[in-house]
């Protein structure tokens, strides 16, 4: 009697624990984030901002299991040093060293290549994206099943704040021409700040180590036929040295325009060199439109009265050409100069395919293997 009287109190008890909502929480499972943050010459910020990063994904906690990715990308101050001191005494948070400076790409690709996270966040260690971008970018992953989601500050509702006035001009049309060139409508492709499916971002076959690393995530990722969102970001800089000193851009405008251009000769190939050939067309167009015009008019003034013959429009031609010759090479260069862009155009798109092709099958045979 008393032993069944204990099962049926055991019953019980497991019926209100698995009516209780807490318990429910408790046994779902959380997925792990991981936050890679590279750093470069940021020791004057970096304890304080770490510190800022690790209260905000503490609070996520009820939902998200996390580890936090410091990469020393060969810092020549003591950066390194203190994101050590910082992980010390912080078991979630691991500090990755490079022995020399190898730029923000390969920080990025050794984020990943280390990182454990079911989805992947990358943040600015100035934290110029403020911390709360994360739940939303995670959000919008999870609500869309999205493979990366981006924080743009140039797309309807984002904004900018504190950018030096030219900065801002030149990365919003930097962003804008690669919008252009990109499909997908997407407003902001040169970002950092996003969020990737875990799973997805590590089997990616990346090769820049600079900024353009950005650009060639959202290049092969729709090679892939990913789902790429955008939330609004806002862009703050404000003050992030001691005393108030103002953060300094340190991004090399002729470079990067470079890598922008480059970056939207990636996505559109054909397209970049179509433009040329129309230019050109367009040129030889007018130049043979001038000989034509003056064929014509030797011809009416001088052999009209002889009749129409070939003999005679062939003088017409030949004093055209003596009386305007460089409009003759205007046009035959223009020409020649259309032709070769148009040809070019046209093995850019097809190693443009085959390249897509090549991409998408080793892909998806590398994902495959165990």
């Amino acid at each position: 009697m008393v032993k069944t009287w204990e099962y049926l109190m055991n019953i019980v008890r497991a019926q209100k624990i698995e009516n209780d909502p807490s318990a429910t929480a408790h046994k779902r499972y959380k997925p792990l984030v991981s936050v890679i943050v590279p750093a470069f010459n940021e020791a004057e910020i970096i304890t304080q901002n770490l510190t800022r990063l690790c209260a905000y994904l503490q609070s996520l906690e009820q939902d998200y299991r996390w580890e936090l990715l410091v990469i020393n990308d060969g810092s020549r101050d003591a950066t390194g040093e203190m994101a050590e001191a910082f992980a010390r005494v912080r078991e979630n948070v691991r500090v990755l060293h490079h022995e020399s400076n190898l730029n923000l790409g390969q920080a990025l690709r050794t984020g990943f290549h280390q990182c454990r996270g079911d989805y992947v966040v990358t943040m600015d260690v100035d934290l110029s994206y403020s911390p709360d971008h994360i739940a939303r970018m995670l959000q919008k992953l999870r609500e869309r099943k999205c493979d990366v989601v981006l924080a743009s500050p140039y797309m309807a509702g984002g904004q900018c704040s504190n950018v030096p006035r030219e900065r801002e001009i030149l990365s919003r049309q930097a962003n804008r021409y690669l919008s252009r060139m990109a499909p997908g409508n997407l407003a902001t492709l040169t970002g950092m700040v996003r969020a990737y499916e875990g799973r997805f971002v590590r089997a990616l076959q990346l090769k820049s180590t600079g900024m353009e690393i950005n650009t060639e995530i959202i290049y092969k990722a729709q090679i892939l036929n990913a789902r790429i969102a955008e939330i609004p970001g806002h862009l703050n800089w404000e003050a992030q040295e001691p005393g108030g000193a103002r953060r300094v851009s340190h991004m090399k405008i002729l470079r990067h325009l470079g890598r922008c251009l480059f970056s939207g000769f990636v996505f559109k190939p054909a397209f970049a060199l179509m433009l040329p050939a129309l230019f050109a067309g367009v040129i030889a167009c007018c130049a043979f439109g001038r000989i034509l015009f003056e064929t014509i008019a030797h011809y009416q003034a001088s052999f009209a009265s002889a009749g129409f013959g070939m003999m005679q429009l062939w003088a017409a031609f030949r004093a055209a050409f003596q009386h305007e010759p460089h409009t003759f090479w205007i046009g035959g260069i223009g020409g020649l100069a259309a032709l070769q862009f148009f040809s070019f155009s046209l093995m850019a798109l097809q190693n443009k395919y085959y390249f897509e092709e090549l991409f998408f099958s080793t892909h998806e045979l590398i994902k495959d293997m165990p």
